[in-house]
C-alpha cells in the first residue's frame, strides 16, 4: 500500500482508489469552533456542518495552513485510511470525540505529513493537557462580572473572575479554557465549548488564589453587521455572581511565555486579543519586579473607550512595560492600526528580536495576521536580515506565536 498524501481534488482522489490516504481530522473535544481553520484552508476542504468543523478528504490538499491557524491543537490529527473508507463529513459532524486509530490506521505521529509545528519556548513550563472535557467538565464559581467597555457603537467587553472548584485545573498564561453554555442546539445536542484565553497569571487573578480571569466580548452582530446573539458570550455576560460555570481544558501547548526572566516579550494585539498578554504581563510584574527583561506592547482598537484594560495598562511603570496604542475610529484623527505601530517601532523591534532574543506574540482578529507579518518583515529587512529565514528560525525555536480568531 502507498501512503499517499490527501489529494488536492476530487478527480485526484478517484485516481488513487484502493490506496491509503492520510485523512486529516479535527478533534471535536478540543475544537473551539472559532473558524480560523476554515478561513485558512486554501481549498475549502474544512467546512462547518451543523456547528461542527470537519474536513472533506476528497478536497484536502495537506497545505497545512489550517495547522498554523488553530490555537488549540484540535486540527492536528491524522489517520491512514483506505480511499474508499475515509470518514465522511456527515459522519465527522456527529462525533462527540475523535475515534481511536483502528488496525493499520497509525497514530497521529505516523500518519501526519511532515510540517513545522508551532512550538513553545524551550524553557516554558510544561502545560497541563486537556484534563477536563465536555463529558467530564470542571466546575468554577463566578466571583466577578463587570463591564470594561460599553461605548456607543462599540462592542461591550466584560471582565469575569472565576474560582476553580475542581481539583487539578492549573492553566498557564497563554492557555485557554472552554466554556459550556447550558442547553442544547437545534439538533438536540449539548452545546460545544466556546474557547476563551486566560487573562490572568498562573497564580490567580489575585496572587495565591485558585482564580482566573476571562475577557468576554458580547456578540450582538455578525461580521457583516447583521443582528445575531452570540450564544456563549451573552450567557457569560449576563451571568450573576455566584453562578456555577462548566469549563473544559486547559488547552494550548505553544502560546506560552518563556520562564527566563530576561527574555524580552513583544506583544501585538487588538481588542480582546489583550487577554493572554494581560496574563503574561501580570506574571512578569509579580514574579520579576524590576529585574525582568523588557516588554513591548503594541495595542490597537477603535477608540480608547473600546479598549479593554487600557487604564490598567497605563498604570504600569513604563520602565517595565513599554506600550504604544493605535486608534482607528477617533473623530478628527487619521485611522491608525496596530501594524502602523509595528512600522513606527521597527528599530526597537529589530533590536529586541535580532539582538536580544525576544519572543513574539500576536493575538486578535484573523484579518490582522498578514498585515502584522508583513510589518514585522519590513522591520527585519530594514535591519539587513532576510525575514523568511528569520521567521522560520523564530518558529523553530518557539519564539513566534500567532493566535487569531
Amino acid at each position: 500500500m502507498t501512503n499517499a498524501l490527501a489529494p488536492a481534488s476530487a478527480s485526484a482522489f478517484a485516481d488513487i482508489a484502493g490506496e491509503r490516504v492520510r485523512q486529516h481530522l479535527i478533534d471535536p473535544e478540543m475544537c473551539a469552533r472559532c473558524g480560523s481553520c476554515e478561513v485558512a484552508c486554501p481549498h475549502g476542504a474544512i467546512q462547518n456542518v451543523d456547528g461542527a468543523f470537519v474536513v472533506d478528504a476528497t478536497t484536502c490538499c495537506a497545505a497545512l495552513e489550517c495547522v498554523r491557524a488553530c490555537s488549540t491543537g484540535a486540527i492536528d490529527h491524522w489517520r491512514l485510511r483506505g480511499a474508499a473508507d475515509v470518514y465522511s463529513t456527515d459522519e465527522q459532524s456527529r462525533w462527540a470525540r475523535l475515534p481511536p486509530p483502528g488496525p493499520g490506521e497509525g497514530g497521529d505521529a505516523e500518519a501526519e505529513p511532515a510540517h513545522a509545528h508551532a512550538r513553545a519556548p524551550a524553557d516554558a513550563t510544561k502545560p497541563q493537557g486537556l484534563r477536563y472535557t465536555h463529558t467530564v467538565p470542571a466546575l468554577a464559581t463566578l466571583l466577578e462580572n463587570r463591564a470594561l467597555t460599553s461605548g456607543p457603537g462599540g462592542r461591550e467587553v466584560r471582565h469575569l473572575v472565576l474560582q476553580i472548584d475542581s481539583p487539578g485545573f492549573v492553566p498557564l498564561e497563554g492557555q485557554s479554557v472552554g466554556v459550556l453554555a447550558p442547553g442544547v442546539d437545534t439538533h438536540g445536542r449539548a452545546h460545544h465549548p466556546r474557547l476563551y484565553s486566560i487573562a490572568s497569571a498562573r497564580d490567580g487573578e489575585q496572587p495565591g488564589t485558585r482564580t482566573f480571569a476571562l475577557t468576554v466580548g458580547r456578540v450582538l452582530a455578525d461580521h457583516d453587521g447583521r443582528p445575531i446573539r452570540g450564544l456563549c458570550s451573552n450567557y457569560l455576560s449576563d451571568l450573576p455572581v455566584g453562578a456555577t460555570v462548566r469549563i473544559t481544558g486547559p488547552v494550548g501547548e505553544s502560546f506560552l511565555m518563556p520562564e527566563a526572566a530576561d527574555v524580552p516579550l513583544l506583544m501585538i494585539c487588538t481588542g480582546t486579543g489583550i487577554a493572554p498578554m494581560r496574563g503574561m504581563i501580570q506574571r512578569r510584574l509579580r514574579r520579576d519586579a524590576g529585574r525582568g527583561g523588557p516588554m513591548l506592547l503594541l495595542y490597537g482598537g477603535r477608540s480608547r473607550e473600546e479598549l479593554p484594560y487600557v487604564d490598567e495598562i497605563d498604570a504600569c511603570d513604563v520602565a517595565r512595560l513599554e506600550r504604544r496604542i493605535a486608534y482607528s475610529r477617533v473623530d478628527g484623527m487619521p485611522k491608525r492600526y496596530v501594524q502602523h505601530l509595528v512600522d513606527e517601532a521597527a528599530p526597537r523591534i529589530a533590536e529586541l528580536v535580532l539582538a536580544r532574543g525576544a519572543c513574539i506574540y500576536v493575538c486578535g482578529l484573523s484579518a490582522m495576521e498578514h498585515a502584522i507579518d508583513d510589518a514585522l518583515g519590513r522591520a527585519v529587512i530594514a535591519a539587513g536580515e532576510d525575514w523568511a529565514r528569520v521567521r522560520t528560525t523564530l518558529v523553530e525555536h518557539g519564539r513566534y506565536h500567532v493566535e487569531v480568531y
